[in-house]
């Protein structure tokens, strides 16, 4: 049976015979988007994998896991908290067995906590329980150097009163899965990771997941987590004692092992559809207003399109993993650094690249890419756009902006009236260069009147 796994983990990496290959000049594109984020930022390294179709399309790794290491796509990276859709897993699969309901109450699995009588499984798995969080610090605190157990956390955060009424609000809470944790291990008689590793990582061929939460990474190929202050040295992270991390950011992997979950997230291969809906359903709060969390999981609709998603962070790592469901897309990104932001940068840039863009936005990157070549389709501009973007003013433009490299995201912030015009203004990333594209338009044809990059400060 392993061996089937295996080679079923395998074959994701290869392209069915009616799968169009990952188009050479496109990986380019991913390889010099991640060079110059990595670059920027001075962040050690950053992995990647794009799921295009069901399939891994694409993997790649940039930069060093540790000093004198190249990181490869082999190279795991801790994921933190985007480990808590694994927690979750592991107690909807508990819940298929008929062992469990979400809406169970918490007392009877872990007793003495703070209402735990008024206070359900959905609850803890949604961020709605009310239940303090124990780290809302982006960094390690003097207390969390040192090693504990959950029961510990417990005492210090969810046998106090609560910060406000079950279901009634979302507040993110390591505490609350903290007590998942918990439920699974009562309820399976085994650890937690047992449990992680037998239903889920074994069964998808995530081979590349493991736990830190008993220690850091330290196969040959893995990576260090690195920190720094403001723009000072790089250096390596101080890690978190033992116990901190349990249930809530535990594990590490290789982008490619989430990969192969974000598949079975889009395909239902593993969830049962109950599970799969729990999960990717956003939870309602009592005003009946949508938390826009799940089961463990960031559920939300954006321009109409369901994006399902969580962000990691623990000492050293940052991390994003973000499904685009109705258009067979994922992409994760590792990073082993918890500076920089690289992992937020590179997940748009990729999405910019990647994914179908708005009509207009689509317009204004293909003529800022015009001005760049210094050749414009005058056909597009108005009689007072074709006078004022002369010959003159294009090859101006051309030397100044052609520099500056390809748009790496642009974003609309406004599209209004004035004037008999339409306004629209954009954000535009550039590799090393950020700037505001104001454009002026006919709203009956759509042909530019004005079309300008403003640098200012």
């Amino acid at each position: 049976m392993r061996t089937l796994l295996l080679a079923v983990a395998a074959l994701a990496f290869a392209h069915s015979a009616d799968a169009a290959p990952f188009d050479p000049a496109l990986a380019r594109e991913v390889d010099a988007i991640a060079n110059e984020t990595l670059r920027a930022t001075d962040v050690p390294s950053a992995s990647i994998a794009i799921v295009r179709d069901g399939e891994i399309a694409y993997a790649q790794a940039y930069g060093q896991a540790r000093r004198g290491v190249r990181a490869t796509t082999e190279t795991r990276y801790a994921i933190g908290s985007i480990s808590k859709q694994f927690t979750a897993a592991a107690i909807l699969m508990l819940a298929e067995d008929g062992k469990l309901t979400l809406d169970d109450r918490i007392d009877p699995y872990v007793p003495t906590l703070t209402r735990g009588r008024d206070i359900t499984i959905r609850q803890i798995l949604s961020h709605t329980s009310g239940y303090r969080d124990y780290w809302p610090q982006d960094f390690v605190p003097g207390l969390m150097q040192r090693e504990t157990n959950a029961q510990a956390t417990l005492t210090r955060w969810a046998r106090i009163p609560l910060d406000y009424e079950p279901g009634a609000e979302y507040r993110y809470s390591n505490t609350g899965f903290t007590i998942a944790g918990l439920v699974v291990e009562k309820v399976a008689g085994r650890p937690l990771h047992d449990v992680q590793k037998t239903r889920i990582f074994n069964r998808l061929g995530m081979t590349g997941a493991t736990e830190i939460d008993s220690g850091p990474l330290a196969g040959a190929l893995d990576s260090q987590g690195h920190s720094r202050w403001a723009l000072g040295p790089v250096r390596r992270a101080v890690k978190e004692g033992r116990g901190w991390l349990y249930a809530i950011g535990e594990l590490a992997m290789r982008p490619i092992d989430l990969a192969l979950w974000n598949i079975s997230l889009m395909q239902g291969t593993l969830l049962k559809p109950d599970s799969l809906r729990a999960m990717t359903t956003s939870a309602t709060l009592t005003s009946g207003q949508p938390a826009n969390y799940g089961a463990g999981l960031d559920v939300r609709t954006i321009n109409g399109k369901r994006v399902w998603s969580h962000g990691g962070a623990v000492s050293g790592y940052l991390a994003n993993n973000v499904i685009y469901v109705d258009e067979s897309l994922a992409l994760t990104v590792l990073t082993n650094g918890e500076f920089g932001g690289v992992q937020d940068a590179l997940t748009a840039r990729l999405a910019f690249l990647l994914r179908a863009q708005p009509p207009k936005v689509i317009a204004a990157r293909d003529m800022l890419a015009q001005f760049q070549a210094g050749q414009i389709d005058r056909a597009r501009f108005t009689p007072n756009g074709n006078a004022y973007y002369d010959d003159v003013a294009v090859r101006e433009l051309s030397r100044v902006l052609r520099p500056l490299g390809p748009a790496r995201l642009i974003t609309q912030q406004a599209d209004r009236l004035r004037g008999g015009l339409t306004v629209e203004v954009y954000n535009v990333t550039f590799a090393e260069r950020r700037a505001t594209l104001i454009v002026r338009a006919d709203p009956a044809t759509g042909r530019y009147e004005q079309f300008v990059a403003d640098f200012s400060v």
